[in-house]
């Protein structure tokens, strides 16, 4: 073989571990990509199972405490409105997740109040439906954490590839950006005062 042979042979080698390793990482982009968009499905079912529990529950309230409308009023309203928010997790900014994450806030507070009022009906107190639902809610409220901290955590993984140097090169090229995460509540980092 002659030096030019040699040469072109060393270049086509080279440029075929480029290609390689180009399209290795971005497999490896679409996939964390796709990882964060289930992880965000996965908060959001949690959430529409937590609406869908909503109603039931009000129902079997209502049947208890008649003259509390305001506070059913509310919680309809809080649930008409968390389920209105829609994030896209492709272009999902801070500021959308934070949104989202307010309207469910308004939500949870309205159930609560929901909540309280079962603290001065026995009766509604001693429902076995009632204990059903508000197991069923309990449970979904632990799923919606386990699924922010997924999908936190799959962000996290997607934010730190896209931004590592050389797949960085790779994530520019296909526009790749950085993904938003939930953050605690204003206020969570006090403890809440408990008073007897």
């Amino acid at each position: 073989m002659n030096k030019k042979t040699v040469t072109w042979i060393v270049v086509l080698g080279v440029l075929a571990i480029v290609v390689i390793w180009g399209v290795s990482r971005y497999n490896a982009i679409i996939t964390a990509e796709e990882n964060v968009n289930t992880a965000w499905s996965q908060v959001e079912n949690q959430y529409q199972r937590r609406a869908d529990l909503i109603p039931n529950l009000v129902e079997t309230v209502k049947g208890y405490a008649a003259h509390e409308s305001e506070t059913f009023e509310s919680v309809i309203a809080a649930r008409a409105k968390a389920t209105q928010v829609m994030v896209d997790p492709t272009h999902a900014t801070a500021e959308q997740i934070a949104a989202f994450q307010a309207a469910q806030g308004e939500l949870t507070q309205a159930l609560g109040k929901l909540m309280a009022i079962s603290e001065s009906y026995p009766d509604l107190k001693a429902s076995q439906n009632f204990s059903a639902l508000q197991s069923q809610l309990e449970g979904t409220e632990n799923r919606i954490t386990v699924a922010r901290n997924n999908f936190n955590e799959v962000a996290r993984q997607f934010n730190t590839l896209i931004r590592r140097f050389p797949t960085n090169l790779i994530a520019n090229a296909m526009n790749a950006e950085k993904r938003a995460y939930f953050e605690a509540t204003d206020g969570a980092e006090q403890a809440p005062k408990v008073q007897f």
